[in-house]
């Protein structure tokens, strides 16, 4: 009886072992010479995302969130997964939409990307269960000077962080239990756009007590002050009149970080904070109730590094459709320590031309948000479209990345891949690469020089706004991919190249089939280059070969 005991625990040991084995690997992120690569089953993974609305994370509502994203070509789904609906009672959990969640993705072979509105969903509590948000008692909000209650929760509430985290935690318990033979939960972010508008900090007594403590030697360590003060000491000594944002902030990313942790603790998934912005290009300034005090602004980056180092990054939500403020953004967030991805910005057309210009510098991914047929509007922040006309735009972008999507995010995680936008001004562009250089012109006909026939004064159809893009990658010393629409493309040698005359070598116009390989439609030449590359309307891939003679 023993010997068959001992048969059938070792058979067990052995399909344990199986499974185990067969499990891809957990999703991670890795850094390589400040560049940075989500690894999804072992290999760089980049996002083509889609955020759904608030409202569409209940089992019924997601049979308007699935077509949305077909017809995106999509490959990951952001969606909520709020604290109210796990637990709205106390010490009682409920994962049915989870399950429901995780089961119909698989099924629709696509990633998720979990978004934990609890303590602080856009700075408010509304996410959390309603034995939390009305017992202020246990779970405090902050106070003003004057002690008058504000809406936001207190981030030196215990009992608040206490219950937050056992949550979080039986939620990465679950996910874990449900998901890790498969990997469709890729990444998780840790509340939602956390701050106070119009509220500099917490003034209760436990924050009074904190800010009057000296500053932790890992923020000084890290955190600038804007201004020449005392090296240590107070926040106020250190920081001046940016000491109650940066004090802020510290006791948030402190607060998030220690749920991160333990999280992470239990299914060690990759966790990112995302934040509603500052102005990128206005003059550094203390607060003045202008942005959300406390949240993982560009200026505060170097805080929550230090106060919460479980979380990966900080991202932008980007409702700026100012093509320099878009990009400032992403000038202020891409750095050598915070890899870039943008999970969240405005649905309306005018952003879809920005899809080139964030995976060609390399981001992680790229989620507009309020992709589902929910008849709901973002406008004016969004689109005022709640159909498929509202998708296209972006969908028509990600259906040539597609196919390619592991091949570009293993050259974005090279330092192969550049891309560019359609300013606001129309300008002309320059991209600089290895030994050659791309010029990109807007609002081009195809045939010819614009100075040839002055008196023609119609424009290109469909280039009324600013719509074009381009998303170049270097695979060879002389070999390109390119993807764009609604410009004209000129390659030019730099570098060791400089100076030399240059001739397009092949234009081939094609695709990538499901295993990756280049399948040729046709070749362009004659007529179709000789007054530049000009990518259509419809968002089109060429591989390109140059030589020099």
């Amino acid at each position: 009886m023993a010997r068959h005991v001992n048969r059938l625990l070792v058979a067990a040991l052995a399909v344990a072992a199986t499974s185990a084995a067969a499990a891809p690997p957990l999703p991670q992120l890795v850094q390589k010479d400040g560049r940075h690569a989500l690894m999804v089953d072992g290999a760089p993974f980049v996002m083509l995302g889609a955020q759904a609305h608030n409202s569409s994370n209940y089992p019924a509502a997601l049979k308007k969130v699935w077509p949305a994203i077909r017809d995106m070509h999509a490959n990951t789904l952001e969606i909520p997964v709020a604290w109210e609906q796990i637990e709205p009672v106390e010490g009682k959990f409920d994962f049915s939409y989870v399950d429901t969640l995780v089961a119909e993705a698989r099924k629709n072979k696509v990633r998720l990307v979990l978004l934990w509105f609890a303590t602080w969903k856009n700075t408010n509590p509304q996410y959390s269960p309603e034995w939390v948000k009305f017992d202020n008692q246990r779970f405090p909000r902050m106070v003003d000077k004057d002690g008058k209650v504000n809406y936001c929760m207190s981030p030196f509430g215990e009992e608040t962080l206490k219950a937050d985290k056992k949550a979080f935690v039986a939620l990465m318990a679950h996910i874990k239990k449900i998901d890790e033979a498969h990997r469709t939960v890729i990444m998780m972010q840790v509340q939602n756009e956390v701050g106070t508008y119009g509220l500099v900090r917490d003034y209760g007594a436990k924050a009074q007590a904190a800010f009057a403590q000296a500053v932790p030697q890992a923020v000084l360590e890290r955190q600038k002050s804007p201004v020449k003060l005392a090296a240590r000491g107070t926040w106020s000594e250190v920081y001046g009149d940016y000491a109650e944002q940066y004090f802020h902030t510290y006791a948030i990313a402190s607060y998030i970080g220690d749920i991160a942790r333990a999280g992470r603790a239990v299914y060690n998934l990759p966790m990112y904070v995302n934040n509603a912005l500052r102005d990128p290009i206005e003059p550094m300034a203390p607060w003045k109730g202008n942005f959300a005090s406390g949240g993982p602004t560009y200026d505060v980056i170097d805080i929550y590094k230090a106060a919460a180092p479980a979380i990966d990054f900080a991202a932008p939500d980007i409702y700026m459709p100012q093509s320099a403020k878009f990009t400032g953004t992403l000038d202020r967030f891409q750095r050598p320590d915070n890899p870039l991805m943008v999970p969240e910005l405005g649905n309306a057309a005018t952003y879809a031309r920005y899809t080139y210009q964030v995976l060609g510098r390399g981001a992680l991914g790229f989620a507009p948000f309020g992709i589902d047929y929910a008849d709901y509007s973002n406008f004016p922040l969004g689109s005022k479209l709640t159909d498929k006309t509202m998708v296209e735009p972006f969908g028509s972008i990600f259906a040539v990345f597609r196919p390619m999507e592991r091949q570009w995010a293993k050259w974005a995680f090279e330092g192969r891949t550049y891309g560019v936008a359609e300013s606001d001004e129309r300008t002309e562009q320059t991209i600089a690469m290895k030994n050659w250089k791309a010029t990109v012109s807007f609002r081009q006909w195809r045939f010819g020089e614009k100075e040839w026939n002055p008196e023609i004064k119609d424009e290109p159809a469909n280039t009324e706004k600013p719509s074009g893009g381009v998303s170049i990658a270097q695979i060879g010393e002389n070999e390109f991919i390119v993807v764009g629409q609604q410009v004209r493309l000129r390659l030019g040698g730099a570098g060791s190249n400089e100076g030399k005359p240059t001739m397009l070598a092949r234009v081939e116009e094609g695709s990538f089939d499901p295993s990756g390989k280049w399948v040729m439609e046709r070749n362009w030449n004659g007529d179709q280059v000789d007054y530049g590359i000009n990518l259509p309307a419809k968002p089109i891939v060429l591989k390109i070969r140059i030589g020099t003679y």
